[in-house]
């Protein structure tokens, strides 16, 4: 196997003699990406700037290109950090900025690649403005061209598009994608939007309580969460208490449902208490044996989220097409439709 571009070994740090996080594991490729999400004090921004040599490591190694960065400066790291606040220079114009970093390079060559990112990010004929006479996206682009312009082969994005209008985060989000594929970096983002992290990464990593829970592709984020803390922060999902009848079948709300045997797992006895994970995704509207009264529906356009409440009083939520209309207190038949069947122990 190829050697990871980055590779993060029992990582810890403090602030104020504080853990922030600690025991933290994980390796991203050569021209991977990957996203970072969790709740806000779990220590994610503090993990870029360790990784970036902004902040010391209390524990563990950060290792870049195979070699432990401990005793690199910053700025012999070869990382590109794009800050919250863009942190763009005043007193510079659009390409003095994109070219702040390239002052070692032959005039020519500067100019050159300065031309090719302005281009490449929307910003060509806005070489010689000022960064207070653009818009936020254009300012957005100007950081993220500079953070490029010394060609890094790793970039680390704190919540680079939160300031963002809702309209414009997705569109830049896919230019941004597509330019570090095309560059060929490796990209590492801090974001606490779920949708957002899921579009952009090929891997995403959950951070809860100052440890990384999961790390793993969005689908099996999403679709096979570690764990029920995971399940419970990723996604719109609910936890039912089901039972186990025997080692591969669980009683549920819905009757007796089958629960794949992962491999290697070990067999579950008869009578154990389980969570079954039920995303609205999961849950069919309007057929099925099982009867629910609808609750409250939420129109989002193409679908509407239902919230339903079972005759046992467990409630659920489930996703129908919005042309399927229901109303609010409509007695309807639903049913499971798991592709995944997920059981945590209780």
């Amino acid at each position: 196997m190829a050697e990871p571009l980055l590779s993060i070994e029992s990582l810890a740090a403090a602030h104020g003699g504080r853990r922030v996080f600690g025991g933290v594991s994980f390796e991203l490729a050569r021209g991977g990406i990957a996203a970072l999400l969790g709740p806000s004090g779990t220590g994610k921004t503090t993990l870029l700037r360790v990784i970036a040599g902004l902040h010391a490591a209390e524990a563990g190694v950060v290792r870049l290109r195979g070699t432990d960065a401990a005793g690199l400066k910053p700025e012999k790291r070869g990382v590109g950090f794009v800050f919250q606040d863009l942190a763009l220079f005043p007193h510079l114009d659009v390409a003095g900025n994109v070219g702040f970093g390239l002052s070692a390079w032959p005039k020519a060559e500067r100019e050159a690649r300065v031309a090719d990112l302005l281009a490449r990010t929307g910003l060509d004929g806005l070489g010689a403005r000022r960064p207070h006479e653009l818009s936020g996206g254009q300012q957005q682009r100007v950081a993220l061209a500079r953070s490029l312009a010394p060609k890094p082969d790793l970039l680390l994005l704190d919540e680079p598009l939160s300031s963002l209008d809702a309209d414009l985060r997705p569109k830049l989000r896919d230019e941004l994608r597509a330019l570090l594929k095309s560059e060929g970096t490796a990209a590492l983002l801090v974001t606490h939007d779920q949708d957002e992290a899921f579009a952009f990464a090929d891997t995403v990593g959950v951070m809860l309580e100052g440890r990384l829970a999961q790390w793993s592709p969005g689908y099996e984020l999403y679709h096979r969460p570690a764990s029920a803390e995971v399940a419970r922060f990723v996604g719109d999902g609910r936890l039912l208490p089901v039972r186990w009848l025997d080692a591969t079948r669980v009683d549920s709300p819905f009757g007796p449902l089958a629960v794949p045997r992962a491999e290697g797992a070990e067999p579950v006895e008869a009578g154990r208490d389980g969570l079954l994970l039920l995303r609205p995704d999961d849950v069919l509207v309007g057929e099925g044996e099982t009867p629910a009264v609808v609750v409250d529906i939420t129109f989002h356009g193409a679908d509407s989220l239902h919230r339903l409440r079972l005759d046992d009083g467990t409630e659920i939520s489930a996703l129908a097409p919005s042309h399927r209309r229901f109303a609010i207190g409509e007695r309807v038949p639903v049913r499971p439709d798991l592709a995944h069947v997920v059981v945590f122990p209780r």
